[in-house]
C-alpha cells in the first residue's frame, strides 16, 4: 500500500504535460512542505479549469455547427422541392413526345427519384428549352456548392468532437491527480493543525488567507448590474463543479453566465467567449458587475463587486468565494449588456 507522498508522486507523473513539478516520492527525501503542496494543488486546479474551459468552448462550437448543418439540410430540401417542379414539367413534355414510341431513358429518369440520373440524361440531349436548361444548370451548381459546404461542416464537427473528447480525457486525468494531491494536503494540514494545537499557537496559517467565503460584503450597485452582483454574492459558499451552472454548484463561467442571466443578459458558458460579450473596460474603470478575466490564454472569470474585490467560482477547494481583483494574473475586463 503506497503512502500519501508516493501515491501523490505517481499521480503527478501524468501531470507533467501541464507543467506541474513533482514532489518528493521516496522516504529518503524530506517531507513535502504544506505550502508547497498547497501551491501544487492550486496549479492542478488551474490546469483542470483550463481543460474544462476548452471543453466548454468545444461544446459551444458544436452547437453552432449543428445549427449550421440544420440550415444546410433545409437549403437542400428547398432546392430539391424547387427542382421537382422542373422535373415534373420535363417529364410531362417528354412523355407527351414519346407517345407510341416507348418510354425514353430521359422520361424514366424524370419520373424516378434519381435526381443525378435525370441530370445526366438532361445533359445529353438538346430537346429541353433554354429556360429549363438554365434552371438545371443553376440547380446543379447550387447542389454541388451545398454538398461542399455540408462536407466541410461535417468534417469540422468531427474535429470539434475530437477536441471535446481530448479535453474531457485530459480533465479526467487531472482530476485524478487533484484528488491525490488533496488527500496529501488534507493529511499535512491535519498534522499542521495538530502541531499548532499542541503548541497552543494562536496565529493563522497565512496560506489560508487567499479566499473569503464567510463574510459577504454589502455591495452598493444599481441597474441591471445589481441583479448580477446580488445573485453571484448569494452563491458564496456554494460548491465548485467543472461544467456546472447552478443552482447549487458552478464553475467560473457558469456562475457569471447565470448571474448576468438574472439581468436579462445571455452569456456563453465559456470564459474566453465571454471576453467578447461586452465593452472592454480598463482596470481603473471597473464598476460592480463587470466581468474580470484572468490568465493567458483566458481560462478564468469573476464578477467585480467594488472595493478591489471580485466574487467568483474559485476552485473545488474554495467554491464560490470573494477575493481580491489582483489575486490571479489579470488579463482584462468587460462590461456586459
Amino acid at each position: 500500500m503506497l503512502d500519501g507522498r508516493k501515491r501523490f508522486s505517481v499521480g503527478l507523473a501524468a501531470a507533467a504535460v501541464v507543467g506541474i513539478s513533482l514532489l518528493p516520492s521516496t522516504p529518503a527525501q524530506a517531507e513535502p512542505d504544506v505550502d508547497d503542496v498547497r501551491a501544487q494543488v492550486e496549479d492542478l486546479y488551474h490546469a483542470s479549469e483550463q481543460a474544462a474551459e476548452r471543453r466548454n468552448d468545444a461544446e459551444l462550437e458544436l452547437e453552432r455547427l449543428t445549427q449550421e448543418l440544420a440550415l444546410l439540410q433545409a437549403d437542400e430540401r428547398a432546392q430539391a422541392a424547387g427542382f421537382d417542379t422542373v422535373r415534373e414539367q420535363v417529364a410531362d413534355a417528354v412523355v407527351a413526345q414519346s407517345q407510341g414510341t416507348g418510354v425514353s431513358p430521359l422520361a424514366e429518369a424524370a419520373l424516378s427519384e434519381d435526381t443525378a440520373g435525370f441530370l445526366a440524361q438532361m445533359s445529353t440531349i438538346a430537346s429541353y428549352n433554354d429556360v429549363q436548361g438554365r434552371i438545371v444548370d443553376t440547380y446543379t451548381t447550387e447542389l454541388q456548392a451545398l454538398e461542399i459546404r455540408r462536407e466541410a461542416t461535417e468534417q469540422r464537427v468531427e474535429q470539434i468532437r475530437a477536441v471535446e473528447e481530448r479535453a474531457a480525457a485530459e480533465s479526467r486525468e487531472i482530476d485524478a491527480n487533484v484528488a491525490e494531491a488533496e488527500e496529501l494536503l488534507q493529511r499535512l494540514e491535519a498534522e499542521e493543525q495538530a502541531e499548532i494545537f499542541a503548541a497552543e499557537a494562536t496565529t493563522t496559517d497565512p496560506g489560508e488567507a487567499a479566499e473569503i467565503a464567510a463574510d459577504v460584503p454589502d455591495v452598493p450597485v444599481s441597474g441591471r448590474a445589481a441583479a448580477a452582483v446580488q445573485y453571484a454574492l448569494a452563491q458564496v459558499g456554494d460548491s465548485y463543479v467543472y461544467g456546472a451552472s447552478g443552482p447549487n454548484a458552478f464553475d467560473c463561467s457558469g456562475l457569471t453566465s447565470m448571474a448576468w442571466a438574472q439581468a436579462g443578459v445571455s452569456l456563453p458558458h465559456s470564459s474566453s467567449a465571454q471576453y467578447s460579450s461586452g465593452r472592454k473596460v480598463g482596470r481603473d474603470e471597473l464598476q460592480p458587475g463587470d466581468l474580470v478575466f484572468y490568465y493567458s490564454p483566458i481560462s478564468h472569470v469573476g464578477i467585480y463587486i467594488g472595493g478591489g474585490q471580485i466574487v467568483h467560482a474559485a476552485n473545488p477547494r474554495s467554491g464560490v468565494a470573494v477575493t481580491g481583483v489582483g489575486s490571479m494574473p489579470y488579463t482584462g475586463a468587460v462590461r456586459p449588456g
